[in-house]
C-alpha cells in the first residue's frame, strides 16, 4: 500500500512537471510572437548573435543589463547618436536572441554561468564580422562589467576589435560585500531546474512590469518604455536560466578582474546614480575610480539605477567625451 502511493505520487509529480514545462514553452512561443527579433543576425562559433546596427561614424557598441535586451537601447538612446556614431547594440550571450556562449552547459539543472570573459569573446567575433573597429564600449549595469572586460582582455592583444574607450552606466565593477539574496541562489542552483519553470509559466506579467519600474526608482520609467523592452523575454526558461546563472557565478570573476584596472590605459567615463540601489554607487563606481587611472566618474544625485533613461544628456555626453578622450572626435 505505501509503494503504491509514493508510486502514484511520482507519477503525480512528474505529470506535474510535464505540465509545468509545457505551459512554459507555450507562454514562451507567444511572448517571442509578440516581441520578436528587430535586427539582424550574425554568425559566430557555436551560434548566432543578434544586433541592431545604425548611424555612420566612430563605432559605439552598447551592452544592456542582467535580465534585458537590446530594445534597452532601441526606446531612446539610440536615435540621439546616429548622427556621428556607427551605434551597434548587441543581445549578450543567452539574453533577448543571442545564443549562450558556446561550451556553456544550458540544462534544466546545470549551474554554469558565461563569465564576462567569455561573452566578450563572443561578442568581439560578432564585431570582427560587422567589420566594427576600435569601439567605444558602453555598459549598462551587468553590461559595464562585460565592458570593462573587453577592455581587460584587450591588454595583452593586438585586435582591430580593441576598446577604444568604455562607458559605464550605473555598472557593475568591483567585488560586492554578502551575497545576493535567495532570488539568484535559488534560480542559479540545481534547485532552479524545478522553480525556473514554474516561473516562467506563472508569473504574471504585472510582476515583471513591477521589477522593471523598481530599477528606475525613485523615478519612473519614461512612458512607452515598459511596453517597448518586452521584459517579459526573460522569463522565457533559456533567457531566465542564462541570466540568473551569469549572474549568481560573477563575483569572482570580478574579484579577478578588479586586479586588471590599474593596467587599463584607454579611457573609462562612468555616470552612476547616488540612489541607485541595484548597484550602489559607494561598492561600484567610487571604488573603481581609486584603482582604475583613467576612469572619471559623474556622479548624478537622487538618480536610481536606469541613468541613461533618468539622465539622458548625461549618458549622451559620456559617450562624447569618451570619444574625444580617445581621440575619435
Amino acid at each position: 500500500m505505501a509503494l503504491k502511493a509514493i508510486t502514484l505520487g511520482a507519477i503525480a509529480l512528474g505529470l506535474g512537471a510535464v505540465l509545468t514545462n509545457g505551459m512554459a514553452a507555450l507562454r514562451a512561443d507567444r511572448i517571442t510572437a509578440a516581441f520578436p527579433p528587430v535586427g539582424e543576425f550574425v554568425s559566430v562559433t557555436g551560434g548566432r548573435v543578434h544586433y541592431v546596427q545604425a548611424g555612420q561614424g566612430p563605432d559605439v557598441i552598447l551592452l544592456h543589463g542582467a535580465g534585458g535586451n537590446l530594445r534597452d537601447f532601441t526606446f531612446s538612446l539610440m536615435d540621439h547618436l546616429t548622427d556621428r556614431y556607427r551605434v551597434t547594440a548587441f543581445d549578450r550571450p543567452g539574453m533577448g536572441y543571442t545564443d549562450r556562449v558556446p561550451g556553456i552547459a544550458t540544462g534544466a539543472f546545470a549551474t554554469e554561468g558565461d563569465s564576462p570573459a567569455a561573452q566578450v569573446a563572443m561578442l568581439r567575433e560578432a564585431a570582427g564580422a560587422l567589420g566594427i573597429t576600435a569601439p567605444i564600449v558602453v555598459g549598462h549595469s551587468f553590461g559595464g562589467i562585460v565592458a570593462l572586460a573587453w577592455a581587460t582582455t584587450g591588454l595583452d592583444r593586438d585586435d582591430p576589435t580593441n576598446a577604444s574607450a568604455v562607458v559605464s552606466y550605473a555598472g557593475v565593477a568591483m567585488p560586492w560585500p554578502g551575497s545576493l539574496g535567495s532570488y539568484y541562489m535559488v534560480n542559479g542552483s540545481t534547485l532552479g531546474g524545478v522553480v525556473i519553470p514554474l516561473i516562467s509559466a506563472f508569473v504574471p506579467k504585472s510582476k515583471v512590469d513591477h521589477v522593471v519600474t523598481t530599477t528606475f526608482a525613485p523615478q519612473a520609467p519614461p512612458a512607452g518604455y515598459i511596453a517597448h523592452l518586452g521584459g517579459e523575454l526573460a522569463l522565457r526558461p533559456g533567457a531566465f536560466r542564462a541570466n540568473v546563472r551569469q549572474v549568481n557565478t560573477l563575483r569572482p570573476f570580478v574579484v579577478d578582474m578588479a586586479q586588471l584596472y590599474p593596467q587599463i590605459t584607454i579611457p573609462i567615463e562612468i555616470i552612476h546614480g547616488t540612489a541607485d540601489t541595484v548597484v550602489p554607487i559607494h561598492v561600484h563606481a567610487a571604488e573603481l575610480v581609486k584603482i582604475a587611472p583613467t576612469a572619471n566618474l559623474v556622479r548624478l544625485d537622487g538618480i536610481g539605477h536606469q541613468p541613461h533613461h533618468s539622465r539622458q544628456p548625461e549618458a549622451i555626453a559620456a559617450i562624447d567625451r569618451a570619444a574625444a578622450r580617445a581621440g575619435l572626435r
